[in-house]
């Protein structure tokens, strides 16, 4: 069993009995969310940008392993992490740089955190990623994908579990479009559940057959 926490925007905490990795962990207040608090043996950083880098600090623990918008492959801790280039906007990053998705596996499920991705995927960069069970994908726009792309990737990955992050949640500071307008473009073709919680619970035996889209609540 893993479990999943979210932290606001692209963070989250993914858990399970031997290890706890914490991706793009904001600072809290410089976004108007509160600070992320965890005891990560991992932190993996898809890009330093200050709204998904600042709170490094209040999440790791002493001797963490930080992976920081570092492409490559790491078995840390016994959990297989791939991290493959992309760009954060659709001009081959020339507007924000280059972002790094991360694939990693917890207790035979693979996750894939898609940082602030900027453009739909590339045949190259879906067979680098490889088969997805739980998706962490923004679908805010301004500064990443917005619904219709992300849409479109949750098409081509077909994950088991889609968590939808990077939206405008209430005291958010940043320029990002709700989750309501993604939910209306997938809601007649997904399963979407709405949680009254910030966590969810995975277990590998019972992921959902079909794509079920999950939002949690801060």
């Amino acid at each position: 069993m893993v479990r999943v926490k979210w932290f606001g925007h692209a963070c989250f905490e993914i858990s399970s009995k031997k290890v706890t990795i914490v991706t793009d962990p904001h600072d809290g207040h410089s976004i108007g969310l509160n600070p992320p608090r965890s005891e990560a043996d991992i932190v993996l950083i898809s890009h330093d940008h200050f709204d998904h880098a600042d709170g490094e600090k209040y999440v790791k623990k002493p001797g963490a392993k930080v992976l920081k918008a570092e492409k490559g492959v790491w078995s840390v801790h016994g959990v297989e992490i791939i991290g493959v280039t992309s760009f954060h906007d659709k001009f081959q990053g020339r507007q924000r740089g280059k972002n790094i998705i991360y694939r990693f596996v917890v207790d035979d499920i693979a996750f894939c955190h898609l940082g602030d991705l900027g453009h739909e995927l590339t045949d190259e960069q879906l067979k680098a990623i490889g088969r997805v069970h739980v998706l962490f994908i923004p679908v805010g726009g301004t500064y990443t994908i917005g619904p219709r792309e992300a849409y479109n990737v949750i098409e081509k990955m077909r994950p088991n579990i889609v968590i939808p992050m990077h939206y405008r949640v209430p005291g958010l500071k940043l320029p990002i479009a709700e989750v309501d307008e993604f939910i209306d473009i997938v809601e007649d073709k997904f399963k979407v559940k709405y949680l009254e919680s910030n966590e969810i619970e995975v277990d590998k035996e019972s992921l959902p057959r079909e794509t079920t889209i999950y939002i949690l609540a801060l």
